[in-house]
């Protein structure tokens, strides 16, 4: 752990906030040396996934060429919210270092603990209406992808 880069971070979330951004900001580090960072853009580019660790997941990928982050450290201002925790865990880096938690970020109004809650509750009962449609095709895309011998696995 390299606390300068989790420095950064926190820099960048604060110069974000000053850029009429949201406060969070992220790095991904490969051998000592940032590949990607990402700032929040979400109301930027009117994209609700823009978080900052998305956006440096996504640059991150590009650079390395691969949709894996093997071998590299995510560094982010904040501890990362549901999708981003999900998104990092399908990019596998070594490690995740944040600074603010969880429940500093809801005392600021990014309180993501209704997420958590929602994931609990059966699809009936959610504050979203989410219902499953059963179609005779829906495992084709599976079934397909189980007989492709030349997938790439992920």
């Amino acid at each position: 752990m390299d606390h300068s880069f989790l420095q950064q971070a926190i820099e960048m979330a604060i110069d974000n906030v000053r850029r009429g951004g949201g406060p969070f900001g992220a790095l991904v580090v490969k051998d000592g040396v940032v590949i990607a960072a990402g700032a929040n853009q979400v109301t930027r580019t009117n994209d609700p996934t823009a978080h900052a660790e998305i956006v440096a997941i996504r640059e991150a990928c590009r650079v390395l060429g691969d949709f894996q982050l093997s071998g590299c450290d995510v560094y982010s201002s904040c501890e990362p919210c549901p999708m981003c925790l999900g998104a990092l865990y399908w990019a596998r880096p070594a490690h995740i270092f944040f600074a603010a938690t969880k429940d500093e970020a809801a005392a600021a109004g990014f309180d993501d603990s209704f997420i958590y809650r929602e994931i609990q509750v059966p699809l009936s009962g959610r504050s979203i209406p989410t219902l499953h449609v059963a179609d005779e095709t829906a495992n084709r895309p599976f079934e397909e992808w189980v007989g492709k011998s030349d997938k790439t696995t992920y």
